[in-house]
C-alpha cells in the first residue's frame, strides 16, 4: 500500500474493478470508506486494508 491517500483510479487498479464500480459502492455505502478533497474523492490506504480485511473475514 502506498503512504498517501489513494484515487479512484489507484483503488481501482490495486482491487482491479471498475472505477464506475467504486463508485456504486460509495453510494450504497458498501465499500472501502472514502472522504472528499474538495471535488476529489480519496481513500486513506489504512481504511483500505482494514475494509479488504474484513471482507476476507466475511467470505
Amino acid at each position: 500500500m502506498p503512504d498517501r491517500y489513494l484515487t479512484p483510479d489507484d483503488l481501482s487498479a490495486l482491487l482491479s474493478v471498475p472505477v464506475e464500480t467504486l463508485y456504486q459502492w460509495r453510494k450504497k455505502r458498501t465499500g472501502p470508506p472514502g472522504f472528499r478533497v474538495g471535488k476529489h474523492i480519496r481513500y486513506d490506504p489504512r481504511a483500505v486494508h482494514a475494509w479488504i480485511s474484513e471482507q476476507s473475514a466475511a467470505a
